[in-house]
């Protein structure tokens, strides 16, 4: 169980405990206008935690998509370097072998 999961438990059966509160205890009404307002403030927050939450999850997604997105550009820019660095290789290892027969010819 995740950390948030144990929080949304821990703040469900707190307001359960208020709602059991508000009905069987018996106090004066101010009190229990303030339980259920203290009650409606902590729905509230949850609703607002549970809110952000969601935004973080997709804004978690889209960045770590980016992320391998931008991992497969770069795999791919290396290997055209590769192969570009390959055919300079193969062109350097021409002109010396052309420069040697230029060689041979001249003597």
């Amino acid at each position: 169980m995740s950390i948030f999961e144990k929080k949304e438990k821990n703040l469900n059966e707190l307001i359960n405990k208020l709602d059991v509160l508000t009905s069987t205890y018996s106090q004066s009404s101010y009190e229990k206008e303030k339980i259920k307002t203290e009650k409606n403030e902590i729905l509230r927050q949850k609703t607002e935690i549970e809110k952000k939450n969601q935004e973080l999850m997709r804004e978690h997604k889209y960045l770590k998509e980016k992320i391998e997105n931008l991992k497969i550009e770069v795999s791919k820019q290396s290997e055209i370097e590769d192969r570009f660095n390959q055919d300079i290789e193969e062109l350097s290892q021409e002109t010396e072998n052309l420069v040697n027969e230029i060689d041979k010819w001249q003597t």
